[in-house]
């Protein structure tokens, strides 16, 4: 009786860390959304309320690390479950990351429209950028939820084209520039937003890959295509 008590408390101990890192993920989530609605509108309130959460994803973050540590030390996990905690510990870190990307685009955006730069259209520079990595995020987190590395690994290559939208953003800034230098900080925003959604896909990209790290036991990260592609042994 006491071992089985001991195992369903355990468990209880493992859900409670992933319940927590999923909830992590829709405040992150949530915060990235919100950015991107202060870069399209200009809603300064908007934007110093996006900065003020990063605050509570910090702390979240330093809750959740003491409680994957105190359980490695506890229970020694073995096998599968030392894959989960050691993946959530790194979810965990990306997230916190995605957090802070999504302030800097607050920051922006609340300096670019202090400073009344509308030169140009900026949020449809970004437009598709951001709809695509937003998708991403949502998707990874619900691989992480659902452990599914079937679809954690559809979604990596979702990345690359994240990749390659920044750089025909990077281009086209450029050109701006070039043909009007009025436009140069404001432009230089803009970029700085792109680049800011461009990691935040990289997080994302990163989340799924954990999930197949604990779904399969396989480390893909900085391997080739056809490496990824192979499946498990």
């Amino acid at each position: 009786m006491t071992g089985e008590h001991s195992s369903k408390q355990y468990d209880q101990e493992l859900e409670a860390i992933r319940s927590k890192v999923l909830l992590m993920g829709g405040m992150v989530e949530t915060q990235f959304d919100e950015a991107l609605e202060c870069f399209r509108t200009g809603d300064t309130a908007r934007a110093d309320r996006v900065m003020a959460e990063d605050q509570a994803v910090n702390q979240l973050e330093v809750q959740l690390d003491d409680a994957c540590s105190h359980l490695i030390v506890r229970r020694q996990p073995t096998a599968n479950d030392l894959r989960t905690v050691m993946a959530s510990i790194k979810v965990i870190t990306d997230l916190e990351r995605i957090g802070d990307e999504a302030s800097k685009i607050a920051r922006t955006s609340k300096s670019l429209y202090e400073r009344g730069s509308t030169s140009f259209a900026h949020y449809d520079m970004i437009r598709t950028i951001a709809r695509a990595t937003g998708e991403l995020l949502h998707n990874a987190l619900d691989a992480f939820a659902r452990l599914d590395g079937k679809q954690a690994l559809e979604l990596i290559a979702a990345d690359e084209s994240i990749d390659h939208e920044f750089r025909t953003i990077l281009r086209n800034l450029i050109t701006f520039m070039m043909e009007d230098p009025r436009t140069i900080s404001s432009a230089l925003d803009t970029l700085w937003v792109a680049k800011a959604i461009e990691r935040v896909g990289d997080h994302a990209k990163n989340i799924a890959e954990y999930v197949i790290y604990v779904v399969e036991g396989r480390d893909i990260r900085h391997s080739k295509p056809a490496v990824i592609e192979q499946p498990a042994i």
